[in-house]
This record gives C-alpha cells, structure tokens and sequence, in this order.
C-alpha cells in the first residue's frame, strides 16, 4: 500500500539541488511522487525510509526521517483556473519547532560567498538539523540538538567569529552597536583613502602622469610610505579577508580588491626601489590607484551597511508589537509582571487600548479586538468566553480575563517573527553573482599571471626579471575587479534611480533582477487592492422614511464608538447635527439600540431585526444581492418598522482595474489572497479582474500559499500593505509593498511603492526587466574585455608586435572598462515607462 514519507533534507542550496533530489527519487520505480523543497521531501511510494534516504545520500545530500515518520498518501496537490481550493484546502499553520533553535551573531561575513562558508560549517556539525544565514543581520538561526559551543567552533574554523544569543532584547542592542560601530568604521576608512588617493589622481592628470624621475624619487618614495600606511589602516580588513580566504581554499571580492590594490601598489614600489631595474617607459607609479579603490569600497560598505540596518527593522518592529508587561490577576489583586515572567496557565487582564501580550484563551468578559496584523480583516472582531487572543493584537472596546496559554518564542507573533526571520535569510536562486564568479575568477587570473611569469622568465629576452615582473602586474593590472565589481551594482543603483523618480523605491540589491522573472503576481486585499476604508456607498429608504432622518438616526446610535463600520456610518454624515439617544444598548454580535423622545430605534444585523420581529421582506432580496458584491449591509429599524438598509464596503482603488488589465496583457498571472470571507473576496476578485481569489487566509496561509506556488515552479510576487503580509512579502521571490501601508511591510519589503498607484507595480516590473538586460550587457562586456584583454597583458601578441603592454596601458584599459559599465548603466536613467 503506498504511503507518504517526510524527509527533512540538509546541504540543499537552489532550485538545482531541489531539482536533482527530485529527478534521482522519482527514477526509482517504487516512487510514484516527490515533493521536494530545499529543506523538506514529501514522498508517495511503496518503498521504506531508509532506502529513500539513501537515494538521497547517492546525490550528493543530506536526509532524515521527520518526526512526522510515514502516514496515508494523501490527495494530490493540482492547481487550475478553476480549482483555487488546491491552494487554500487546510491550510497549514506555523511550525512548532520541534528541535532547539539557536539565534548566532556572526563577525567578518562581508559577501553570499562568507554566508556560503558559514551555512555549510554549521550544517556540517552533527546534530544541526538546518541552518539559515541572515547577511542582512551578520546573523545565524541552527535548528537542532547540539552543544552550543560546538556551533561557535564551527564558525571560528571557518574563519569567522560568533556568540550565541538567547535573549532578543540583548540580541537587538549587540546588533545595533555592531552596525554602528560598522558604519563609523567604514566612514573614516572611506575620507583617508580617498583624501590620499583623489589629490594623486589629480597630480597624475595635470602634473607630470605619475612616471618616476631620478628628480622626483625620494617625494614618491614618501607617498609609496603613505600609501601603504593608508593600505594598512583604512583597507587592512580587506587584506586579512583575502587571507583567511586563502586559507580556507577559497575566493570573495575582497580577494580581488587584495590582488588588484596590493599588485599595483608593490609593481610601484618595486619602480620607486630600483628604478634602473625597469626600462624608462615602465617606471609608471600607482600608488593613487591602490588608495582610491580603497576609500571608494569602503565607501560602498558604508552605505551597504545603512541599507542592511533598514532592511533588519522589519523584525525590530514586529517584536515592538509585544508589550513589556502584563496584568496578571491573582487570589491577592492585580500585579504587573515583565513580559519575561509571564507563564501558561496565569490569569491576565485585558481593556481598552491594551495589546495582547500573549498567546490565550478568553475566560470572561467582552471586548473587540483589531486583529489586522493577523487576519487582514480591517473589522475588529468580537471576543467573548471561549475566544482565542493573539499577542500583538490591540483591544479597541471592552474588558476580558484570558488564561496565558503561548507565550515567549511561542507565541504566534513570535512565530511569524521567525518565519520572517527564515524567509529572509534563504538564498534565491539568482542572487550575488558576481560574488560566485568571483570565486573562479580570481584563481584562473592568479595562475595565468604566475604561468606567464613563469614562461617570459624561462624563455623570454633579457632582462627576464623585469619582464616577469611586468607581465605579472599588468595581468593583474588588467583584470582588475573593477569591470566585473560594477557590472551588477552599477545596473543596480542606476535601475533603482529611476525607478525612484517613478515612486518605487528598491531596497534590496537583487530585488530587480528576481522582479525580471516573475511569472505570478499575488495582491492582498484590503488596503492594496481596496482603498482600506470601508464607507457607506449606498442607502435603501423603506415605510415612507426620508434619507436624512435614517442617516442621523443612524450616526446618533453609533457616536461614540471605534467600530470601523460605525465611523464608516459618522463619515456619511459628516457635519450633521445628530439627536441624542437615551436607554442606549450594546447588543453583542448583533448590534445596538436606543430610544429618540420615547420611540425605540435599533440599528444591526439582519439577526437583530429577526430577534426583534422586524419584518424584512421588502429588503431580503437586495441583501442578497449586496452580499454577492462583497457588500456588508447594516439596517436601521423605528418603532418596529424598518426603515433604512446602510451599504457599507471597502471600494476597490480607482486604478485597480485597469492596472490588473495592463498587468494581465505582460502575461502575468493575478492572484489575491485575503483574510476576508469567500463572498467578499470572490466578490472583490470579479470586480478588479483577478484570475483566483483565496480567502479566509491568516499570515501564515498567506506564505504557504505563496510557497506553494513556488514549489509548482511560479516565482512569485507578493503585494501587501499590512504587518498580517510580513511573512508572505518575505517569503515571495519579490515582496512589494504599498507605502501607505505599515511600516513593518515595508520594512519586510524588497520594493515599495511610494506612489499611492497600482500603476507603480506595473512600472516596477518594467524597470526591472530593463535592469537585468542591462546587468547582462555589463556583465557580457566585462567578460569580453577581460577574455581580450588578459592575453594581450601575457605577450600573446609579442611574437606580432615585439612589443609588450605595458601597465600603463592596462591601466588606461582598466579605467575604460569601467567607464564603459558606468556610461551603459547611465542609459537606464533615462528609460522611458511604457504606457499605461
């Protein structure tokens, strides 16, 4: 009989490795279906656990059995235009952690090759389960049973630094001091280096072009001192980088800004030395090349370093939801505990204005709570006896008692922190390209200077010193990373200008090339799609009532109160002047009532006018039709008479339709997932001209939604307003999120629309597929030059020419390359948009 087997999986990295688990199960004839993720396999067949673990292995990874063992094959997961419940059918919730976690903070990771490293040292300790590394946070979370300091010795071995962190409050303040301290360290480094190397490289264009002159040589001996103090101080990181990479068998940027920096500036000191060792033509310095190089990198970590620190506030303001305290009611009173002593099973108080501290289960009492950083819902939803409470959700109205049920890691909060946290921290499949280029770039470069070093040496003309040197460093010279360093992040900065001026600001550095490839866009509802604000657009009068009577009747019972439809109801309004109500009541679940000078007036749902005997005939048939719209009725009833119906809804944006239109026409997929009921949502999705609508979603269905489709091959994007969207805009290849939403999906977002437009996410699409053209242009043209330019720099053309570059050609070669990358880039500064 078949049987599903979970696997949990480890050394898995991309869609390739994904891929190639997936191929080598499914070849096995007892196989009838694989699900794999990069770090789980879902398997239907007839064969044992142990035996699909080892087909695991022979491909080269890591399996397990999950905790979850085997149990019945379940129905198959398929997705059609009409079959929208393939992705919302139970719908999974956050993973309890089924294993110790430990949160790391890591020193000296500068690029996805140091997070590389790190993630494949700690996956490789026995014990460790998973392993996620955070570049944006300089920060590790290792899933497993495994002694701590286990962990740490693994980092130090691979050549990095790290300290296990248990509290989040410690955790915060270490990682804001290290990024400060990054910063100021970063900025000084930058102003020394550049305050050295940009007078020289003025002195080199106007004075005497930077060539050595037995009159000249002892000032240029003292700046070749100067400069390599400068090295030693303002770029010494990059040089122990280099090192310890050497150490380790491998490559980073920072080994190519070594060789290239420290080439150039020990060719010129070997000229300032022994100038008659060198032929006169090749006694050019570049001591101001080595300096500046120096102070502009550091000028870029320093600005990388304040994006990084943005780009971690997500989770800093998710955990600002929790508050620091609670109050625990006892036998002897009321007490108010840290936040940190509240334990399951106490009693805690809730009322008006108060956030939930944590996860529980109401005991007694009544009270509306806005649970919008859950569920989306923009309505506060009541909460009586029996009701669960969440952490992080706010009371608008009302007092209960709760029994403390989750509470600390937890929590759901703390849960979605987490997800957002593991979200962040995994590696899309196009992501730090030159970073991976780099690693084989840099070996063959060195070996080919060494071997046509050696070769000039063994067979070349007198003096064979000089000509080794000089082919070795104009190798170097010539290959320089500056081409290849600013192919990506010149298209970058250029793509993420213009789209600045067209109301989309870009925080993420690859977020335009992942946004390039997208084949699905994912919208949520309220506040995206909609204007958030729900509004009476409609009023039905009934038994001879006039409109303005209704509507003053109606806003004298609800003012006074927070309720969203209430100030929908007080909007409409507006500046009338309303009568006052006396015998007021709040009718729970249902609505309220009052009395007007003695006649008795009720206002609520079609349940209160049942419990009140209201006949509602002439209105049955128009609430049917509203509630098919996504319409939310309220009805307003007089001496037991009704007498007016409010239509009340949430109104799609102005532009909603015809940008899901201009959006359908590039091809791409629309999809909405919402926290609201099914009528509404599918009610919404009509109007706007959405393919599938998914409703009744929580944050965490939202990511599992989002992961679903991922796994189905889509790479997705998420559009989001609200703190409830965190974890889906994290998980999304692409999280885009409205600017007039909350600051933690902005935050969590790698684009954000500053325009208060959909028009903008069509914009941002179009920008970015204009920016990976360009980042291939610059990428193909600095391989072009390099696979040009470093044969020439060997002698190929010696035999031709009897002549050799010099370096003060390859130099001027250098700068040309790179000016080329940044000419080209510039284009995309002036890319027109396509109309809408």
């Amino acid at each position: 009989m078949s049987q599903t087997t979970l696997l949990t999986l480890d050394g898995l990295t991309c869609g390739h490795c994904v891929k190639r688990v997936k191929e080598s199960l499914e070849k096995r004839e007892d196989v009838e279906l694989a699900d794999v993720s990069i770090t789980e396999a879902r398997i239907s067949s007839n064969a044992s656990a142990e035996d699909l673990i080892a087909t695991v292995e022979q491909t080269g990874y890591h399996a397990s059995l999950n905790q979850g063992g085997t149990r019945p094959k379940p129905e198959p997961l398929t997705v059609t235009e009409t079959q929208p419940e393939a992705l919302t059918a139970a719908p999974a919730k956050l993973p309890a952690q089924d294993t110790d976690s430990f949160h790391l903070l890591i020193d000296g990771m500068s690029c996805a090759s140091c997070v590389s490293r790190v993630q494949n040292a700690l996956t490789q300790v026995q014990g460790v389960s998973q392993a996620r590394v955070n570049l944006a946070e300089r920060s590790a979370l290792v899933m497993g049973s495994v002694p701590p300091q286990m962990l740490i010795e693994a980092v130090k071995n691979a050549g990095y630094a790290a300290e296990i962190i248990e509290d989040d409050g410690e955790r915060r303040e270490k990682q804001q001091q290290k990024a400060e301290q990054a910063t100021r360290r970063f900025r000084w480094q930058a102003i020394l280096a550049m305050t050295l190397g940009i007078p020289l490289m003025i002195w080199g264009m106007i004075g005497n072009n930077m060539m050595l002159t037995a009159s000249n040589r002892s000032g240029w001996l003292a700046v070749g001192i100067l400069t390599l103090l400068v090295m030693i101080v303002a770029g010494g990181h990059f040089y122990r980088s280099a090192a310890k990479s050497l150490i380790n068998g491998t490559a980073t940027m920072d080994t190519l800004v070594a060789l290239g920096t420290g080439a150039a500036w020990l060719y010129s000191i070997s000229v300032n030395l022994w100038p008659d060792v060198f032929p006169p033509q090749a006694r050019h310095l570049y001591y101001e090349a080595s300096a500046t190089i120096i102070g502009l990198i550091n000028l870029g970590h320093m600005l990388e370093q304040r994006a990084r620190q943005r780009a971690s506030q997500a989770l800093e303001r998710l955990l600002d939801l929790t508050p620091p305290t609670a109050r625990v009611v006892t036998a002897e009173g009321e007490r108010t505990l840290e936040l940190s002593d509240v334990m399951p099973g106490m009693t805690l108080r809730l009322t008006t204005g108060d956030r939930v501290p944590v996860d529980g289960t109401i005991t007694r009492g009544e009270a509306w709570l806005d649970e919008a950083m859950l569920t989306g819902e923009a309505i506060p939803q009541q909460k009586s006896s029996g009701d669960a409470v969440h952490a992080g959700t706010v009371v608008q109205d009302g007092s209960v008692l709760f029994t403390a049920e989750a509470v600390g890691k937890n929590t759901t909060l703390s849960r979605i922190i987490n997800r957002v946290r593991q979200a962040q921290s995994s590696k899309p499949e196009i992501g730090q390209m030159a970073d991976k280029i780099s690693a084989i770039f840099v070996p063959v470069v060195v070996a080919i200077a060494l071997l046509s070093a050696a070769v000039w040496y063994a067979v070349g003309p007198a003096p064979q010193l000089v000509y080794t040197l000089v082919i070795a460093t104009t190798v170097l010279i010539i290959a320089c990373p500056c081409a290849l360093g600013l192919a990506t992040p010149m298209s970058v900065i250029a793509g993420v200008g213009r789209a600045a001026e067209s109301g989309v600001l870009v925080r993420d550095a690859d977020a335009l090339q992942r946004a390039s490839t997208l084949t699905t866009l994912v919208f949520d509802k309220t506040g995206t799609l909609t204007e958030g604000a729900p509004r009476v657009v409609d009023i039905q009068l009934f038994n001879g009532a006039s409109q303005k009577q209704a509507l003053s009747w109606a806003a004298a019972l609800e003012q006074g109160s927070q309720h969203p439809l209430a100030r929908a109801v007080l909007d409409r309004a507006g500046d009338m002047r309303l009568p006052d109500i006396t015998q007021f009541r709040t009718l729970t679940g249902l609505g309220v009532s009052g009395s007007l000078d003695g006649l008795p007036l009720v206002l609520g749902n079609g349940a209160l006018m049942a419990q009140q005997g209201i006949d509602m005939s002439a209105a049955n048939d128009l609430i049917a039709t509203q509630a098919a719209q996504g319409i939310t009725p309220i009805l307003l009833a007089a001496d037991g008479r009704l007498t007016a119906m409010l239509s009340i809804r949430d109104p799609l944006r102005a532009e909603t339709s015809a940008v899901m239109k201009r959006l359908r026409q590039k091809g791409y997929q629309l999809m909405m997932l919402t926290g609201d009921n099914e009528i509404t949502a599918q009610a919404v999705a009509r109007e706007a001209g959405i393919d599938r609508a998914i409703a009744g979603v929580l944050p965490e269905g939202k990511a599992e939604a989002i992961q679903r489709l991922q796994q189905l091959g889509q790479r997705v994007a998420m559009i989001g307003d609200g703190i409830n969207d965190a974890p889906a805009l994290a998980q999304a290849d692409v999280g885009i999120a409205m600017g007039s939403g909350s600051d933690v999906a902005i935050e969590t977002a790698a684009i954000t629309l500053m325009r208060q437009d959909l028009n903008a996410v069509a914009d941002a699409l179009a920008i970015a597929k204009a920016t990976l053209r360009n980042m291939q242009q610059n990428l193909l043209g600095a391989f072009v030059y390099n696979a040009i330019g470093i044969p020439v720099a060997a002698g190929v053309l010696y035999p031709l020419t009897g002549t050799l570059l010099s370096p003060v050609v390859a130099s001027v070669a250098m700068a040309l390359s790179s000016i080329t990358v940044v000419s080209n880039a510039n284009r995309l500064i002036r890319y027109r948009l396509p109309s809408a």
